[in-house]
C-alpha cells in the first residue's frame, strides 16, 4: 500500500513539477500586477495617488483598465491546460498525440466550472485523454490502408478529443465545483463555532488542491472583514494567508530532500516566503502526499498561537508575504503575528523533516546525503546540475568496490557491469571489483555506484556514502572512461605490467600473461541453464527470429516475451512483467540493443534460464531510441549473468554486430552470440 501511495504521489507530481515554470511566471506576475500586489503597495506607501496604467490592465482592476488582464487568464486557462498536456502526454507513452488530446478534455472542464481552477479536473481529464487515446489507437493499429495514416489518426484525436470535453464540460468541471463549494461550506461551520485551529484540517489540504481562492475570496475574506470593522482585526486573515506552513515545508525540502525538490527548494523559499506565492509549494505536497500532515499541523500550530497572543491582521494580506502580513498587522499585534508565523514553520519543519528521514525503499533506510556528481568529475555535470544542492558524496581514499544496479538485477546491471570491467581492468585496476545488483539489494558499502538516470535517486537512498554516477547508455556511455579517468585520480597508478596490458590491443599477448585464444564462435564459449532443466538451451534455434514483425517497443516486448513462452523457460505472466519492467526505465542498451526482461518479483514465473533473439531490419522507436536488436532475458539463477557480459562484449564490437546484421539464418545468428547447447 505505502508503494502504490508513493507511486501515485509521483504521478501527480511528474504533471505538476514539468510546469513549475510556468507557476513561478504566474506567480511573479500576479504579486506584482494584482490591486494589492507590490507595485500598488510600494506606491501607496510612497503617497501616489495616480492611475497605474497598464498595471490596472494587467491585473484587470481599477476604472481604467481593460480586458481580463493576464492574471485570471493564466490561472483559468493556461496552469490547467499544461497539467492536462503533460498527464495526457505521460499517459501515452510521452506521445504528443496523448497530451494534445489530455489538453483538449481539460478544456471542457475548464468552461464546466464557474469560476474554479480546474486543476484537479486537469488531474483527472488530462492523463484520462492520453490513456483513453493510447487504447483506441491500439484497437486499429497496423490496420490502416498506406496513405491514410495521417487522416485517420487526425479525425480520431478530434472526434475523440471533442467527446472528452464534452465529458469535462458536463460531469468533470461541476464535479470539482461541487467539490469546492462543498469545502466551503465545511470551513464556514467550523468557523461559526470557533473551532478556528481545526480549520487547518480542512484549509491546508484544501490549498494544495487551488482551493485556496475560494475559500480566502469566498469565506475568510469577508468574514474577516466585519470582524475588522468591529474590533480593529481578525484572526480569520491569517487562516489561509500564515507563510508559516509553506516556509517549514520548502526548508524541511530544501535540508532532508533529494533531486529536484531539494534543488528547487531555496529558489521556491523566495517566491512563496518573500513573494507570497504559496502555490509555489503545492507541487512539493503533491510529490509526497503525506507531507500533508506537516503543513496541517503547522496551521493549526499557527492558528493556536494567534489566539493565544489575541492577534490577527486589519485587513486581507494579498498576496500571502511576509511582507505583506506584517503591512496588514496592527503595532499591537505584530508580536504574536510574528510569533504564528515562526511557529507553524517550525512545527511544519520537524514533522516533514521526520516524515522525510523515514522515507525509504523496501528495507533500506533513508540516508540523509544525495551524491554530488561535480565534485568527483571536477567539472560541469548534467546529472549534478539536475540534482543541484544536494550533499557531497565520499572522495576520501581509494575506490575499491564499483556495483551497476538496476531494478531486478538481471539485466541491464549485468550488461552495463560486464562492459564497465573491462574498461577498469584493461585500464589497469585489477583490484577495484565490479559487480551488478538490484537496487532492493544494495547495501551501503560500496564506494561507487552505477544506475540508469531514472533509478538514481533510488539508488541513493541506499548507498547515500557511496560515489553515484548516473548512464542512460548501458553500452557505449562515455561515462564509463570518466570513471576509469575518476579512478587514475583516487587510486594508485597500475603497476607497469598492468599499464602495458592496458595499452595493449583487445586479445593481444603482454609479455608476462597468458593469452586466451578466442573461442571459434565468437568467444562466447558454450552455457547451459541454470539446473533447472540442465539439457535445456539458453538460446534455442526456435527463440531466433531475424525478421521481426513488431512496429513499437510494447510490441517488440511482447514478441520477444512470447518466445520465451513458447520456449517453456517462463509462464505467460512473465511477458507483462516485462512490461512493467519497461514503464519504471528503460532496457535500452545502446548500439541498437534493447534487452527487456522481467521485473525482480517476477522471478517465480520463470522455469529455466533462457533468452530470445529478435533482429528489426526497419529499426523499433524504443522511447526515441532506434533498436535493431530486442533480446528478451529470463533468469532463474546467475548463469544468464555470464551470458550477458558475453553479449556486452558481442553489441560494443563493431565487427560483430555488422556479422548479425548480415546474419541469414539462426546458424550465423549461433555462430555470433555461440553455441548454447549442454556442453
Amino acid at each position: 500500500m505505502r508503494l502504490h501511495v508513493q507511486r501515485f504521489g509521483t504521478f501527480l507530481s511528474n504533471m505538476v513539477l514539468p510546469n513549475i515554470g510556468a507557476f513561478i511566471a504566474w506567480g511573479l506576475i500576479t504579486a506584482l500586477f494584482i490591486e494589492t500586489g507590490w507595485i500598488t503597495l510600494i506606491g501607496d506607501a510612497l503617497g501616489y495617488t495616480g492611475g497605474y496604467g497598464f498595471v490596472e490592465d494587467l491585473g484587470a482592476w481599477g476604472s481604467g483598465a481593460e480586458g481580463t488582464g493576464i492574471v485570471g487568464p493564466m490561472i483559468t486557462y493556461l496552469l490547467p491546460l499544461l497539467i492536462g498536456y503533460t498527464g495526457g502526454r505521460m499517459m501515452y507513452d510521452d506521445n504528443l498525440r496523448g497530451g494534445v488530446v489530455g489538453a483538449i478534455a481539460t478544456m471542457g472542464a475548464i468552461t464546466g466550472a464557474e469560476g474554479t481552477p480546474m486543476f484537479l479536473g486537469a488531474m483527472i481529464m488530462g492523463p484520462l485523454g492520453g490513456w483513453s487515446m493510447k487504447k483506441l489507437d491500439a484497437l486499429w493499429a497496423h490496420k490502416i490502408r498506406p496513405g491514410f495514416e495521417m487522416l485517420v489518426n487526425n479525425f480520431s484525436a478530434g472526434i475523440w478529443g471533442g467527446f472528452l470535453a464534452v465529458i469535462g464540460f458536463v460531469l468533470a468541471g461541476p464535479l470539482v465545483q461541487a467539490f469546492s463549494n462543498l469545502a466551503s461550506d465545511l470551513v464556514d461551520v467550523l468557523v461559526e463555532n470557533s473551532l478556528l485551529p481545526l480549520t487547518s484540517i480542512f484549509i491546508e489540504p484544501a490549498k494544495v488542491l487551488f482551493l485556496n481562492n475560494a475559500i480566502n475570496q469566498g469565506i475568510l475574506t469577508p468574514l474577516g472583514t466585519t470582524e475588522a470593522a468591529e474590533v480593529g482585526q481578525s484572526i480569520l486573515f491569517l487562516l489561509e494567508a500564515n507563510p508559516g506552513p509553506g516556509l517549514g515545508l520548502l526548508l524541511a525540502f530544501a535540508v532532508f530532500g533529494r533531486g529536484v525538490a531539494k534543488a528547487s527548494a531555496p529558489g521556491a523559499i523566495l517566491i512563496q516566503f518573500v513573494g507570497g506565492i504559496h502555490e509555489i509549494y503545492f507541487p512539493y505536497v503533491l510529490a509526497k502526499p503525506k507531507l500533508i500532515a506537516a503543513v496541517i499541523l503547522g496551521g493549526m500550530a499557527g492558528v493556536a498561537t494567534n489566539l493565544l497572543f489575541g492577534s490577527g491582521l486589519r485587513s486581507p494580506a494579498s498576496p500571502g508575504s511576509i511582507i505583506a502580513v506584517w503591512a496588514a498587522s496592527p503595532p499591537s499585534a505584530l508580536l504574536g503575528v510574528t510569533a504564528s508565523v515562526i511557529v507553524a514553520a517550525g512545527v511544519t519543519f520537524v514533522v516533514a523533516a521526520f516524515l522525510l528521514k523515514l522515507d525509504k525503499d523496501d528495507d533500506g533506510d533513508l540516508t540523509a546525503a544525495t551524491a554530488a556528481m561535480e565534485a568527483n568529475k571536477g567539472k560541469k555535470s548534467s546529472v549534478a546540475s539536475a540534482l543541484a544542492g544536494a550533499g557531497a558524496a565520499r572522495t576520501d581514499g581509494p575506490i575499491r568496490s564499483i556495483v551497476f544496479a538496476c531494478d531486478a538485477g538481471m539485466g541491464s546491471s549485468a550488461m552495463g557491469a560486464s562492459v564497465l570491467r573491462k574498461k577498469v581492468h584493461s585500464a589497469g585496476f585489477d583490484d577495484v571489483t565490479v559487480v551488478n545488483k538490484a537496487i532492493s539489494n544494495l547495501t551501503d558499502d560500496y564506494d561507487l555506484v552505477v544506475t540508469h538516470e531514472d533509478l538514481t535517486d533510488r539508488a541513493q537512498q541506499k548507498t547515500g556514502s557511496a560515489v553515484h554516477v548516473s548512464v542512460s547508455d548501458f553500452m557505449s556511455s562515455p561515462r564509463y572512461d570518466e570513471i576509469v579517468e575518476m579512478l587514475k585520480r583516487t587510486n594508485a597508478a597500475p603497476t607497469a605490467e598492468a599499464a602495458t596490458a592496458a595499452a595493449a590491443p583487445d586479445g593481444a599477448a603482454v609479455p608476462g600473461r597468458h593469452a586466451t585464444a578466442p573461442a571459434a564462435d565468437g568467444g562466447l564459449g558454450r552455457l547451459t541453464g541454470d539446473g533447472h532443466d540442465a539439457g535445456s538451451e539458453v538460446l534455442a534455434v526456435e527463440s531466433i527470429v531475424l525478421e521481426g514483425t513488431a512496429t513499437s517497443r510494447d510490441e517488440a516486448i511482447t514478441e520477444a516475451g512470447e518466445l520465451l513462452v513458447a520456449a517453456g523457460a517462463v509462464d505467460p505472466a512473465y511477458v507483462q512483467a516485462m512490461h512493467e519492467r519497461e514503464t519504471s526505465v528503460s532496457t535500452y542498451m545502446g548500439n541498437g540493443l534493447a534487452l527487456p526482461h522481467g521485473t525482480n518479483e517476477a522471478k517465480p514465473a520463470i522455469r529455466r534460464t533462457a533468452i530470445s533473439f529478435v533482429r528489426h531490419a526497419r529499426g523499433v522507436d524504443w522511447n526515441g531510441k532506434e533498436v535493431s536488436f530486442v533480446i528478451g532475458v529470463a533468469g532463474a539463477g546467475d548463469d544468464h549473468l555470464k551470458l550477458l557480459g558475453r553479449i556486452a562484449e558481442v553489441f560494443v564490437d563493431p565487427a560483430q554486430v555488422a556479422r548479425l546484421e548480415a546474419a541469414q539464418s539462426p546458424a550465423d545468428v549461433l555462430a555470433v552470440l555461440g553455441s548454447l547447447q549442454p556442453a
